[in-house]
């Protein structure tokens, strides 16, 4: 069986959500060191603390770190990766909430904000990581590049451009592979300002729909970034986990 064991592991975006799965399941993969980074030191202590009591409830032994990271500022990127040194694979999942809206109505600068963190963010971590030539980096997108709703037109393309990325990426950067997962409606903290009452009825909406006829959790998506990082036969490219949407 093919495990993580001995590998070291950069989630970024790791503090919550899929990045925090995909954190949890390395280490249940036996992987040795998962260094995870967020922009909150509050979130990151207490994901990192979390992270140690799963490890030693899972009866695995392997060393979890957290560090503070603002992916909008290239200078602290590279200092991260310079301090962090060789790794194995870098995971980035991390992502802004989205306020969606007409393309009449779109927030210039907000939208600028959003290129940022899900598409400059994962290009300067990609230059900067130190990866093994037997690595890999594993970028995020969207179900919204196959299939867009209303409102969604700028994220679309952000979703886009990520995906083109990891295509360069894995030619100029090869053999170190470069996959892209692409998720559909994932039950995360992202959804936390969502009022309630509208979440569940999103939530009841998407489950009918789905061929799958549930919203995914983290850890069913984060098995798709485990696949990414353990197969060494796949590179460029982006893997769609959805539960069916883009068919229905």
């Amino acid at each position: 069986m093919i495990t993580l064991a001995g590998q070291t592991i950069v989630v970024i975006g790791g503090s919550s959500g899929i990045g925090y799965a995909v954190a949890e399941s390395s280490l249940q993969s036996l992987a040795s060191h998962v260094i995870i980074a967020s922009s909150s030191l509050d979130r990151v202590n207490a994901a990192v603390s979390r992270l140690e009591s799963s490890a030693k409830s899972a009866g695995v032994s392997g060393k979890v770190s957290g560090r503070v990271l603002n992916v909008k500022d290239s200078a602290q990127i590279k200092s991260f990766f310079d301090e962090v040194g060789e790794i194995d694979h870098l995971v980035f999942s991390s992502g802004d909430a989205l306020t969606l809206s007409g393309l009449k109505d779109l927030d210039l600068d907000s939208i600028r904000g959003v290129y940022d963190v899900r598409l400059w963010a994962p290009t300067i971590c990609a230059q900067q990581a130190k990866i093994k030539k037997s690595g890999s980096i594993v970028l995020t997108t969207g179900s919204v590049v196959k299939k867009p709703s209303q409102g969604w037109s700028i994220v679309a393309g952000i979703a886009g451009s990520v995906d083109s990325l990891t295509r360069g990426l894995a030619v100029d950067l090869a053999p170190i592979r470069v996959n892209c997962i692409a998720p559909g409606f994932v039950n995360t903290e992202m959804w936390d300002t969502t009022p309630k009452d509208v979440l569940e009825k999103i939530f009841a909406e998407q489950s009918e729909k789905l061929l799958v006829k549930h919203v995914a959790s983290p850890e069913e998506v984060a098995e798709a970034y485990l696949f990414a990082m353990k197969c060494a036969f796949i590179t460029g490219e982006t893997l769609h986990v959805n539960g069916g949407q883009t068919l229905v």
